[in-house]
């Protein structure tokens, strides 16, 4: 083994003692609080957080594999600047897919919609079956079974935000108009592509943060 691959490994060996001495840091600080948000365990979560993604990274630049584990990030938004006891929030989720199998996709639109002409006909083809496929399944179950439906999935993220309790119907017409990063809580993102930063957003100490 060359000295550069037996350092590479050394790396990663130390990037996972560091998630688990950050786990030992934050159980104890959990532990030990005796009050909500305490600063201590607020700290401790931080550089858990820090030294998973670290070990993630490393291990997938060295073995090409990924943890388990998802955490929660606030890059796209810097620091949160949205009150400690939110009202109300909004979950804000996008999820994309490749249509791979318009055959397959328009034969399980037939199935829940009999107004639809066999074949495609004249009725719209592939956006008629997408329109009776999504307002017959849920977007989670539609999630689960994508191949089912001729979808391949990609990209996907999900944002939760602090918001302001709103009248019924009353942000309908831009429903995604008012994502403020600054009320970002927390976002999970799925993603075969695992870059060190998200291109396009400000880091905490305002600088630009795309190359």
């Amino acid at each position: 083994m060359s000295d550069a691959a037996q350092l590479t490994i050394t790396e990663v060996r130390a990037a996972a003692e560091a998630v688990k001495a950050a786990i030992d840091r934050h159980l104890q600080a959990v532990s030990s609080t005796v009050e909500a948000g305490d600063p201590a365990v607020v700290s401790a979560y931080e550089e858990l957080a820090a030294a998973a993604i670290a070990y993630d990274q490393i291990l997938y630049e060295v073995y090409d594999e990924v943890t388990p584990f998802e955490v929660p990030g606030d890059e796209p938004g810097g620091t949160y600047r949205g009150p400690d006891h939110p009202e109300a929030i909004s979950v804000l989720i996008r999820r994309d897919y490749l249509i791979t199998d318009p055959k397959r996709l328009r034969a399980q639109a037939e199935r829940v919609d009999a107004e639809l002409t066999p074949g495609g006909g004249e009725d719209g083809g592939v956006t008629a079956a997408i329109g009776a496929v999504f307002s017959e399944f849920e977007p989670d179950e539609i999630a689960a079974r994508a191949e089912e439906f001729g979808l391949e999935e990609g990209d996907s993220t999900l944002w939760v935000s602090a918001t302001e309790p709103s009248e019924p119907g009353e942000w309908l017409p831009e429903p995604f108009e008012g994502a403020d990063p600054e009320l970002l809580i927390c976002r999970f993102d799925v993603s075969e592509v695992y870059d060190d930063e998200l291109d396009g957003y400000e880091t905490e100490d305002g600088e630009d943060g795309e190359d």
